[in-house]
């Protein structure tokens, strides 16, 4: 029997429709969206197989079920504070968290212990009972212990309970995380390929599934065929059935046709090119590949092979995107596809889709690269698109000095177009935090801003389709830090006063403790408490450190 890579998904679909799921008490969904989810298992992204799965379970979840979605590494590279509630708990979030899911990016570290705490706080878990739902393919990356978490969380006597499941992991990776889970009362799952994240994920979200509706026995016929059904797809009247690739995403649902003209609940599923041994009788059949659907009726009998013929009328789509010509496929293009009666799918670096025949809006994007223009699919016929989004890549560094370079993620970032508007603007089209961090970007001339503390510099640059920049961007600063008895409020003052006689205000703080950078100079530092003040003179060298220990007379 031949199984279609969206089996797994399907089944799980087609179960829910008899059985409604409810989950047990308000929950978050914390989704590890990392850049090592772009690993495959059985030779698809482990990302994908996580969205048809969150999309299956969820599709059947009971409209008054509390649930949420948080995610961690969706939006930079490199930070362990990258963690966001993108959909708060609240009755009727399930195509919310879908939708999300399926636009994510797959991009930076695991702060999997501070996404549960603060999944965990988001909750309130200290007023009611509250569950979290960790979907993980990697261990801690951000120095943080998941076991003593669980256990200040179970200890701290609030009905929480923490689920985790480890999506292919090791037995050594899964020990890591499988503590919190148990010191919370809750379940650590292995989930090894999509049918067992779909199981995981239904074990933990979905607790209720009541019996299914009686259909009545048809009558008792002595079976003379080892299978008498064999569905036949079509994209288009008179061709042939599409390449395998194709046709594999395809399932058909019978549903019986009762005495009084009503469907049965039960149903009977049949995946891609599969044949099946049906009891006899009159169904109503509804086929489905991708965005495309069927809807006919069919008899069905002991002792001879039915063949019902669906015509889905509809075209392919066989997408790749790259960022420059020549290049690999851009595995971080994001593309977009939108049509007639609300179909709307996308996806990242390439796919092959089925759309109903008509006229579509495409986009495809990377970085600050965009192209938008309408696809025409008809029936039958496969449009071959390979995109050259056009794009260099840009890496931005600062130095406090030639030759010490600014670590750590503290640093803000932001691209230009070098060119200025009439007020003489420039218009900003990227920026994020951290060293080392990269820009897609169109060829032209454009500008990076790099600012830390009170420091702050630019530095032109151009980009060139297919090829890689460095920037480097002196702040020509050093490091200026603090100590003070308590608490005192700490201003740092430009040495020389203006012509009305005022100093300006560069930074402050409080202590006992602060640090911030500073471009080199000289300036004062006011040191204050209730209406005691002293000042100190300051001067501060690029790429060196200034300590003071400020006090009060």
């Amino acid at each position: 029997m031949h199984i279609s890579k969206t089996f797994i998904a399907a089944l799980l679909t087609q179960s829910l429709l008899t059985a409604p799921l409810l989950a047990e008490g308000k929950s978050i969904i914390v989704l590890d969206a990392s850049g090592s989810m772009w690993g495959q298992i059985d030779g698809r992204p482990k990302l994908e197989i996580a969205r048809e799965a969150l999309g299956s379970v969820l599709s059947g979840l009971d409209p008054a079920t509390e649930i949420g979605l948080m995610a961690y590494g969706h939006r930079e590279k490199g930070s362990c504070a990258d963690i966001e509630l993108v959909v708060p708990p609240a009755p009727g979030t399930a195509q919310a968290i879908t939708d999300a899911a399926n636009t994510m990016k797959f991009l930076g570290k695991t702060p999997l212990t501070e996404a549960v705490r603060r999944a965990a706080a988001d909750l309130k878990s200290t007023e009611e009972k509250a569950t979290v739902i960790l979907i993980t393919d990697g261990i801690e990356t951000c120095e943080a212990d998941p076991c003593a978490l669980g256990a200040e969380l179970e200890a701290s006597g609030v009905d929480f309970t923490a689920h985790v499941v480890g999506f292919g992991l090791t037995a050594e990776e899964g020990a890591t995380v499988a503590c919190l889970a148990k010191n919370t009362g809750g379940s650590y799952i292995e989930a090894k390929d999509a049918g067992s994240l779909v199981e995981a994920l239904k074990t933990t979200v979905a607790v209720v599934e009541p019996e299914p509706t009686p259909v009545p026995e048809p009558e008792p016929v002595a079976m003379a065929l080892e299978k008498n059904f064999d569905p036949v797809i079509l994209l288009a009247e008179g061709q042939s059935e599409p390449a395998d690739e194709i046709v594999d995403d395809a399932y058909v649902t019978l549903r019986l046709v009762l005495p009084d003209g009503a469907l049965s609940e039960e149903t009977i599923t049949v995946y891609g090119k599969q044949t099946e041994l049906v009891p006899p009788g009159t169904y109503r059949m509804f086929t489905e590949l991708n965005d495309a659907k069927a809807e006919q009726e069919v008899t069905i009998t002991a002792d001879a092979l039915a063949q019902p013929v669906a015509n889905m009328n509809a075209g392919v789509l066989n997408l790749k995107l790259y960022a420059y010509q020549g290049g690999d496929i851009a595995s971080e293009a994001f593309w977009e596809v939108r049509g007639p009666n609300d179909v709307s799918e996308s996806g990242y670096g390439q796919a092959l889709h089925v759309f109903p025949a008509g006229d579509y809006s495409f986009l495809a994007s990377l970085g600050a690269a965009k192209i938008e223009e309408t696809l025409t699919f008809e029936a039958g016929k496969q449009i071959d698109k390979d995109v050259i989004i056009g794009t260099g890549l840009a890496v931005v560094d600062a130095t406090y000095a030639e030759g010490v370079k600014v670590e750590g993620g503290e640093q803000f970032v932001e691209i230009f177009e070098a060119k200025t508007d009439i007020s003489g603007n420039r218009k900003s089209v990227g920026y994020t935090y951290g060293s080392g961090v990269t820009f897609d970007l169109p060829a032209g001339d454009y500008v990076a801003v790099a600012s830390l503390g009170a420091a702050k510099a630019e530095v032109p640059f151009s980009i060139k389709v297919g090829e890689r920049t460095e920037i480097t961007v002196p702040l020509n600063a050093g490091v200026a830090a603090f100590t003070t008895p308590t608490d005192e409020f700490i201003e740092i003052l430009a040495a020389k006063a203006d012509i009305n006689g005022n100093r300006a205000a560069l930074a402050y703080s409080y202590g006992p403790s602060w640090q911030t950078t500073l471009p080199a100079g000289d300036y004062v530092v006011k040191i204050s408490k209730n209406d005691k003040s002293a000042e100190t003179p300051l001067t501060v060298k690029a790429g060196e450190r200034a300590e003071l220990t400020l006090n009060l007379p």
